[in-house]
């Protein structure tokens, strides 16, 4: 390929991706006003989390929030799959239900 054919469709030097759990470059993108419909805290053991049920222009969703060590992450379910994942998360609780605790290291019997 000629070298001024490739700087047609180059757009410049390739930029690194940033490493895992970097902090990610902010875009200046506007933010969408959202009305909460509902929230609720659940505390278990050492993590709060937060569901907030809220609406916007592209519809409704459920925001999830982990708090635990002093760092937040959330997932956001859109409201047409909460069925879904709702019945996704009752058989993941029959199945911890069902399956016997495993035991730590200090409870293993000696070999």
């Amino acid at each position: 390929m000629a070298d001024q054919e490739w700087h047609q469709w180059h757009s410049g030097p390739r930029q690194p991706r940033p490493a895992y759990g970097a902090p990610q470059p902010q875009y200046d993108r506007p933010r969408i006003q959202d009305d909460t419909l509902k929230e609720t805290e659940v505390q278990v053991e050492r993590k709060l989390f937060l569901l907030s049920l809220r609406d916007n222009t592209r519809g409704r969703i459920l925001r999830i929030t982990e708090d635990g060590g002093g760092r937040r992450n959330s997932i956001i379910i859109p409201s047409t799959g909460l069925k879904e994942f709702l019945q996704v998360l009752k058989e993941m609780v029959k199945a911890s239900d069902q399956l016997p605790p495993k035991l730590s290291p200090s409870d293993q019997p000696p070999a």
